[in-house]
């Protein structure tokens, strides 16, 4: 009953800015990866291929999402604070020692390891600990605070870029870290969870949810989604460099083009799911990323891997500047909607456990997205419109699963 929950208040929005906070330090690091991608590639990793960059990358995402298995039903029986703490602790590590990386398997413990693992900490019990707040508010509750990490990917990017030519990688990803620290404070002192602690509850993971076959479905929509969504995210500043279609400043900056448009993705959804339906949000959404990837990603890539590509600049410049922007905001909801879409399926004490097994199987489709894209554009010759076939299939597929969901429990 949405009347047992708070729906607002001090406390409630408190929560709500303590999320928001650690989300644009965590979340922040996520969508900055593209620019992470394409710098390593130019320098301290130039002797390696795509793919292998990728798996670095890979493996951070992976974590971030998957380590939730073993985040999620602890949450739930004893809240968010020292997972808050100890996420902290492992995104500072990781953000200082980061600048005096010099070899791949240096980038892989310190990046791929110890941030996927600090984000982790991070990210479910932000997410987690707002449902304990909010039910009919909770799409919107919930966007505003993964706004942050959209944020993120608008701020860090433009602050990096900025910072690469005057102090270096090792000072601009410490600065970077500062700024974290700030953020996590924050986070630290306001995030917090409604219902009191339930230390007779198991903590260990319950696999069995997947014989509830909306939830096993879900999971499937998301799971595409996500491998999907990845892709752009990873490869869109590269893409932009092997366009010719824009300067390097600009190509570096198209990610935090990318961002600005999901930033107000992230919110907007939120507030018509809260109206409309989470499910409709959602499926509308995903519709629109179909849209973007084949009506405007699809046609750049086409373009500007033609034999006179010199001659369609002009006309790929526009159509990833559209699709930066239209892809960012559409995709803006696949973080912000997934909770309240999973949280529809269960009880508000069972959130947790949901959440997390949910995304633990994401989390394999994200260890294995990135790679594939990376494989992708070796076998196109370094052109990325097999990138773009890839990411429209794959949402293709996710809007399938969350039709079929919308109709199983109310009809069309």
């Amino acid at each position: 009953d949405g009347n047992e929950y708070p729906e607002g208040g001090l406390r409630a929005y408190l929560v709500v800015f303590g999320s928001f906070c650690g989300l644009l330090a965590a979340l922040g690091i996520m969508n900055t990866v593209g620019l992470y991608q394409a710098y390593l590639g130019e320098n301290q990793l130039s002797g390696y291929s795509e793919s292998a960059i990728g798996w670095i990358i890979s493996i951070y995402v992976f974590l971030s999402f998957g380590v939730g298995l073993i985040i999620g039903p602890i949450f739930d029986v004893y809240g968010p604070r020292w997972f808050v703490l100890a996420g902290s602790i492992c995104i500072m590590v990781c953000m200082m020692l980061l600048g005096v990386c010099t070899a791949y398997w240096h980038f892989l413990i310190v990046f791929g390891i110890i941030g996927g693992v600090g984000t982790a900490l991070i990210f479910t019990p932000a997410i987690s600990s707002i449902g304990h707040f909010f039910y009919i508010k909770r799409g919107s509750a919930t966007g505003l605070a993964t706004a942050g990490g959209s944020l993120g990917g608008v701020i860090f990017p433009l602050m990096l870029q900025n910072l690469f030519p005057k102090v270096g990688w090792g000072w601009a990803t410490r600065i970077q870290g500062f700024a974290f620290l700030a953020l996590l404070v924050a986070t630290n002192l306001l995030v917090r969870s409604r219902l009191p602690p339930k230390p007779g509850q198991s903590i260990l993971p319950d696999f069995r949810i997947f014989r509830q076959v909306d939830f096993a479905l879900v999971t499937a929509g998301i799971y595409f989604m996500e491998w999907g969504l990845f892709a752009p995210i990873t490869y869109l500043t590269q893409y932009a460099l092997y366009s010719g279609a824009m300067s390097t400043t600009f190509a570096y900056q198209i990610i935090a083009i990318f961002n600005a448009g999901s930033t107000l993705g992230r919110w907007l959804p939120g507030y018509f799911a809260d109206r409309i339906g989470r499910y409709n949000t959602m499926i509308l959404a995903l519709a629109l990323c179909l849209v973007a990837s084949f009506g405007l990603w699809l046609p750049a890539t086409l373009l500007s891997a033609s034999d006179d590509r010199d001659s369609h600049k002009t006309a790929v410049f526009g159509l990833t500047i559209a699709f930066s922007v239209v892809f960012g905001f559409a995709s803006g909801s696949n973080i912000s909607l997934t909770p309240v879409c999973v949280g529809q399926l269960c009880e508000t004490e069972q959130y947790g456990r949901y959440y997390a097994t949910c995304y633990t199987i994401v989390a394999l489709g994200t260890l294995t997205g990135i790679p594939i894209a990376g494989a992708l554009v070796q076998a196109c010759d370094g052109a990325f419109w097999g990138v773009a076939i890839f990411t429209g299939m794959c949402y293709a597929v996710s809007i399938a699963a969350f039709v079929t969901v919308r109709v199983m429990r109310g009809g069309w």
